[in-house]
């Protein structure tokens, strides 16, 4: 571990453990850390404690932490929940400074449960004690042999390998963890953080990917407190080119329901979460299977310099199927160069296919050289950046192929994945020994190749985002806008007031004047120029459109007229209670694209920023995406390529395109003014945004302020 993660050196990688509450019965939970440690061949020193005993096995037990006559790296603590509090005072006055606890009782259990995590956090943190847990099934540190947990995983072989994995469930994370063995996966280190009331997956996995044994952090997780560490974990990762996949559940209200009932803490929206993920380069997988995918790949694979993709099959359908799924994704599947194919069809028999996706057909089993000259000849075409073959049973001729991909990958700088359907388990062995990829289905290499593509992009970008992130033209705009807004208990802000707190961030607004009564507003009209809209201004009203408070595209003084009469009457209806500050004249505006902007302060990750199509689309469809604040253009830029209508945005039926650029600085520029605003902010709106080639007008402010 570096120095920047030293704290978490004893937990992960101790020289030495102690076992409090320790059982001479290997087959209680008690018992079962001794037998896993000295089973694995654990090197460091072993101390089991527990007055009931002076030996377990052949280690001498210590009645006490006390007795110990040795430094305590790290503490296993296994004892009723009420006792937990003591033994941490204990620990502290022995200096360990790191423990496991397995026990459980406490946060997950309800109220008195929690205050008692809470006094054992106050205990760890009074004596420098770095507490994994409690209800844990603890860690394993394989290149190590230092099982530290009850965990039925480890009964199995505890091979070491490139992959850490990093689980909030200890069942669901064991029978991951037991997946990843059936593939011949090695984990390195298995870390169950149960109710993380200290050290939380952003703590672990930011440690264990400074491992120089490291390559990949997988993770499975059910919610983050922690938003600004994920993201500073995230652009580690990009940084040290270790890729972070994560399974998080709870994307739908259902799933939130389930996990909210569950020892996780979901915090913060899933649309949220997977926008923070996105814009800091954390992969995310949707289930084990793919996270474990996609993990392979990344263990043995270097990152591709681009999204072209090569696809050689024994299955012409198979080859479709893939393809299909790659343009799903982004992927491009180019037709080879002529020369390429011409060379590939001198390859294969007549029957086959040279383009792209190339069908070998069957007869490479007699002839193996079809297969591999193939895989070399795709992989040197100039538009593939990676490459993919499919085969399916070949139980006979194991040996042959593995040589055949060997040999491949040894003469190649571009990655290859083997999708081997109906694979024997002696191929997933020797595949893995030689850190060839195997999956079992040409969608599942599909998915994991398009997570490759994605991280070796993020990347790129994560380079060309030093370009400025946006600030305010001039602060002293700001802090007079901000001294205007006098509720200083926090609300709704006046529409003028937010519009001149926006447009200091280059926010644009048709021109627009408050009127007390019916006669100002025919003269504000008459000095904007008709047509204009019609809007309520109250501190109580939020959303003007549930009232009956907007008209639109008045074109003459008589119909203002009637609009005043027709609004005033149905906010009276609708809220009796309001005050009112009078109407907003604004200048009618128009576009071709209506557009949102948001910002709301989110639990876990701090302001964020939406952005995505008004109309419909945020009504019904809901396309938008998130990122945290703030944004550089790139990352914006990003975040219009992931709407789903991004086509809209490059006209349609005749309508001029949208200028990305300029849109994408405006995001750029709301995001800076959520940062500066600070905890004030609560949430903003600006829906619609009317948007014409570079003409961008935002006919709207919906701003609410936290209290000062």
């Amino acid at each position: 571990m570096t120095s920047a993660n030293s704290n978490l050196t004893a937990l992960l990688s101790p020289r030495s453990v102690a076992i409090i509450g320790a059982s001479a019965d290997f087959n209680k939970i008690n018992g079962r850390p001794i037998r896993n440690l000295l089973e694995k061949g654990y090197a460091g020193k072993i101390f089991p404690i527990n007055p009931k005993y002076d030996k377990i096995g052949d280690l001498t037990c210590y009645p006490s932490v006390e007795a110990v006559p040795d430094t305590i790296d790290l503490a296993i603590v296994i004892l009723p929940a009420g006792a937990v509090v003591e033994a941490f005072k204990a620990l502290g006055r022995k200096k360990v400074p790191a423990a496991v606890v397995f026990s459980a009782g406490f946060g997950e259990t309800g109220p008195e449960g929690k205050a008692l995590e809470q006094a054992l956090v106050e205990t760890a943190r009074a004596n420098n004690i770095r507490l994994c847990g409690p209800n844990c099934l603890g860690l394993i540190n394989a290149f190590d042999g230092m099982p530290a947990t009850f965990s039925q995983y480890a009964d199995g072989e505890n091979v070491p390998g490139p992959i850490a994995f990093v689980t909030q469930s200890g069942a669901f994370g064991t029978a991951i963890a037991a997946l990843a063995r059936n593939r011949s996966l090695g984990l390195g280190f298995f870390v169950n953080t149960g109710n993380e009331a200290d050290i939380d997956f952003v703590d672990t996995m930011s440690a264990l990917i400074e491992d120089p044994r490291v390559k990949v952090g997988t993770g499975y997780v059910e919610g983050i407190r922690n938003g600004d560490g994920l993201a500073a974990l995230g652009r580690r990762s990009l940084e040290l080119g270790k890729p972070v996949i994560v399974m998080k559940v709870g994307r739908t209200k259902v799933g939130s329901r389930a996990v909210s009932s569950h020892t996780g803490a979901l915090a913060g929206e899933d649309a949220i979460f997977d926008g923070v993920a996105k814009q800091f380069g954390l992969i995310r997988a949707r289930n084990e299977e793919e996270m474990l995918d996609m993990a392979q790949v990344f263990a043995y694979c270097d990152l591709p310099k681009g999204n072209g993709l090569a696809i050689a099959t024994q299955s012409g359908g198979a080859g479709v199927q893939m393809a299909d799924r790659a343009d799903d994704l982004g992927l491009k599947v180019p037709v080879l160069l002529a020369e390429t194919q011409e060379k590939i069809g001198k390859s294969i028999p007549g029957f086959g296919v040279a383009t792209n996706p190339i069908d070998v057909t069957g007869q490479f089993v007699a002839q193996p050289a079809i297969l591999r000259d193939s895989l070399k000849l795709m992989l040197t075409d100039p538009q593939v950046d990676i490459g993919v073959v499919w085969i399916e049973l070949m139980h006979k001729n194991v040996d042959l192929l593995v040589s055949v991909f060997e040999e491949v990958k040894a003469q190649s700088t571009k990655p290859l994945v083997v999708v081997w359907v109906a694979a024997p388990d002696a191929a997933v062995k020797e595949l893995a020994k030689r850190k060839i990829p195997l999956l079992r289905s040409g969608e599942a290499a599909i998915e994991a190749i398009a997570g490759l593509v994605q991280f070796s992009k993020a990347q790129q970008l994560a380079k060309n985002t030093g370009s400025a992130i946006a600030k305010p033209a001039a602060e002293h705009e700001w802090q007079r806008a901000m001294a205007s807004a006098k509720n200083a208990d926090g609300g709704l802000v006046a529409s003028a007031v937010a519009m001149a707190l926006l447009n200091a961030y280059g926010v644009n607004f048709p021109p627009a004047t408050l009127a007390a009564t019916v006669d100002d507003a025919k003269a504000a009209a008459s000095t904007l120029g008709y047509p204009v809209a019609l809007k309520i201004e109250s501190g109580q009203i939020a959303h003007k459109t549930e009232v009956g408070g907007v008209q639109l595209n008045l074109q003459t003084p008589d119909a203002l007229a009637n609009a005043w009469a027709s609004i005033s009457a149905s906010v009276k209806a609708k809220a009796p209670n309001a005050k009112i500050d009078g109407m907003l004249v604004q200048k009618m505006s128009s576009g071709d694209v209506e557009f949102v902007i948001g910002l709301q302060r989110d639990p876990s990750f701090g302001p964020v920023i939406m952005a995505g199509l008004g109309g419909i689309f945020i009504e019904v469809l809901k396309d938008v995406v998130f990122r945290q604040c703030p944004v550089s253009t790139a990352d914006a830029e990003q975040m219009l390529d992931e709407l789903h209508a991004k086509a809209v945005l490059d006209g349609a039926r005749g309508k001029a395109p949208v200028d990305r650029k300029k849109l994408a600085a405006l995001i750029a520029q709301v995001s800076r003014f959520a940062v500066d605003a600070g905890p004030r902010l609560s949430e903003l709106d600006l829906n619609p945004i009317m948007i014409r080639g570079d003409q961008m007008v935002a006919v709207d402010a919906l701003l609410t302020l936290n209290t000062q």
